[in-house]
């Protein structure tokens, strides 16, 4: 049965992207176990308001687990310690009375850090905007059945289009790669006939994109997979591969 407990906070403040940052500890007493982890900065951050100082910045948006705005590393875990949940799904019973509880931004360095938790993640609009789209003719809509899909790649592609960008994958990595973010939006496209007229050039110009804007190199390791909030794969990893190598050779 929830409870309430006393814990402390331990959060990340900086004031700017070229700031010095530094964690400050706050106390927080009678937190409603069923509450969920960003009402609890709410909560904190009206404390903060009424003692008239900064509140902590952080993002969020739907708080339904759809748009990824969440993007915090607690204690340690991006988004928390529970797996297949965004930050805004996790739960104050998943803490102990008592417990310290440290929240920090997303530590990459193609994500610049804005203000205290908030990051500045439009590198992976870019990524998109360089390749993950499709060219289509104006006009009626077609139906729906018209271009007929085999169901195990249809189920495939829309596994690969779960990846909701929240960049956790890059957080997670020791070399801050985002290849399974590339990856994930790569396959959606590769899977299906729709996405064949720019398939030469897709892999190659987002793979491009990614490297120039700072992103690390891939090397397997499996910790983008293991923390990412919707389980996308790491054989999308393998299918951007091969649709990066047979571009190049198709050149």
């Amino acid at each position: 049965m929830d409870k309430n407990i006393n814990i402390k906070v331990r959060v990340w403040r900086q004031a700017g992207p070229k700031a010095q940052g530094h964690f400050e500890t706050y106390e927080l007493h009678d937190i409603f176990q069923g509450a969920s982890f960003l009402e609890m900065i709410d909560i904190l951050n009206e404390k903060l308001i009424a003692e008239h100082k900064d509140p902590i910045a952080f993002d969020h948006d739907c708080r339904e687990g759809i748009c990824g705005m969440c993007s915090l590393y607690v204690n340690g875990h991006p988004h928390g310690p529970d797996q297949e949940i965004t930050t805004c799904q996790l739960h104050m019973r998943r803490f102990h009375d008592g417990e310290t509880i440290t929240i920090e931004p997303w530590r990459s360095r193609a994500f610049p850090v804005i203000k205290d938790l908030m990051v500045d993640r439009s590198a992976y609009d870019k990524i998109m905007q360089a390749g993950g789209f499709v060219s289509v003719n104006t006009g009626g809509v077609p139906d729906a059945n018209a271009i007929p899909i085999p169901k195990p790649k249809a189920d495939e592609a829309m596994d690969a289009a779960s990846c909701i960008g929240c960049g956790a994958c890059a957080a997670a990595c020791k070399n801050g790669s985002a290849m399974l973010f590339v990856a994930a939006k790569v396959s959606q496209l590769a899977l299906l006939p729709q996405g064949k007229i720019e398939a030469k050039q897709r892999a190659k110009a987002m793979v491009a994109k990614m490297d120039e804007l700072g992103f690390g190199n891939c090397t397997n390791t499996g910790a983008c997979a293991a923390e990412c909030p919707k389980s996308v794969s790491l054989a999308h990893i393998a299918r951007l591969n091969r649709e990066f190598i047979g571009a190049k050779f198709s050149d």
